[in-house]
C-alpha cells in the first residue's frame, strides 16, 4: 500500500509520461505527414457516437476543472459516414484539449456547425468554442506554425509543443478541409474547421426473427 507522499509521486509521474507521450505521438505524426507517409482510413462510421464519446471523456476532465462540456449535432446532418473517424478524432482531440488547456472558467462548447450536400459527398463544418484567455491579435498569425505558440511565456505555463493546432491542419487538409478561428483576448477562440467524407448508403440490415415454434 503506498502512503499519499507515495500516491502524489506516483501521480506526477504518471502525469509526466502521458504528457512526454503525448509530444512524442504528436512528433512522429508531423514527421510522417511531412514526409507524405501518413494515409487516411476509408471507412464506415457514425459521426453522432464518435461526437458523444468524445464529449463523453473530456466531460470528465472538464467537470474536474470545474468547466462545462457541451456537445450538439443537428438532426439534420447525417450521421452515417464514410472517412477516417481516428484522425478526425485526432483533431477534435488536439483543439478540445487546447480549449480546456487556455480556459479557466465557463465552458467548452462542440458542434457541427453546417453541412453542404455534394452528391455522394458531404461537407461538414465543426466549431470548438471555449471562454477561455484568447490569443492576442498580434499572435494568431502564428498558430498554424509548427512548434510554435502564442508565446514563451505560454510553453512554460502550460506545457506542449505547438504542434497540436499544426498536425490539425495538416489533417483537416487531408480530408479536403479548411481550418480557422477567431480569438477575443481574455473572452475565448472558437476554432473551426471543414472535412469532407462520403456518404454511407449502405442499407439496413433487416433484423432476424427467430424461427417459431411448432
Amino acid at each position: 500500500r503506498l502512503d499519499d507522499q507515495q500516491k502524489n509521486l506516483i501521480s506526477t509521474i504518471n502525469t509526466e509520461a502521458e504528457s512526454l507521450l503525448n509530444i512524442i505521438n504528436g512528433i512522429l505524426d508531423f514527421s510522417k505527414i511531412e514526409a507524405g507517409k501518413l494515409e487516411l482510413d476509408h471507412i464506415p462510421f457514425n459521426l453522432r457516437f464518435l461526437i458523444e464519446d468524445l464529449s463523453d471523456v473530456f466531460a470528465v476532465i472538464a467537470q474536474k476543472n470545474n468547466l462545462e462540456m457541451i456537445s450538439f449535432l443537428p438532426p439534420d446532418v447525417p450521421e452515417k459516414l464514410i472517412g477516417d473517424p481516428g484522425r478526425l478524432r485526432q483533431v477534435f482531440v488536439n483543439l478540445i484539449g487546447n480549449a480546456l488547456k487556455f480556459t479557466h472558467e465557463g465552458e467548452i462548447f462542440i458542434w457541427a456547425d453546417t453541412f453542404e450536400d455534394m452528391g455522394k459527398q458531404l461537407k461538414i463544418k465543426f466549431c470548438i468554442k471555449d471562454t477561455g484567455i484568447g490569443i492576442p491579435a498580434d499572435k494568431q498569425d502564428k498558430i498554424f506554425e509548427s512548434f510554435s505558440q502564442a508565446d514563451g511565456s505560454t510553453t512554460r505555463e502550460y506545457g506542449g509543443t505547438g504542434l497540436g493546432t499544426t498536425i490539425s491542419k495538416q489533417l483537416v487538409t487531408m480530408m479536403n478541409g479548411e481550418i480557422g478561428f477567431e480569438s477575443v483576448p481574455d473572452k475565448g477562440t472558437t476554432f473551426w474547421f471543414t472535412a469532407c467524407f462520403e456518404k454511407d448508403e449502405t442499407p439496413k440490415k433487416p433484423a432476424t426473427s427467430l424461427p417459431e415454434e411448432p
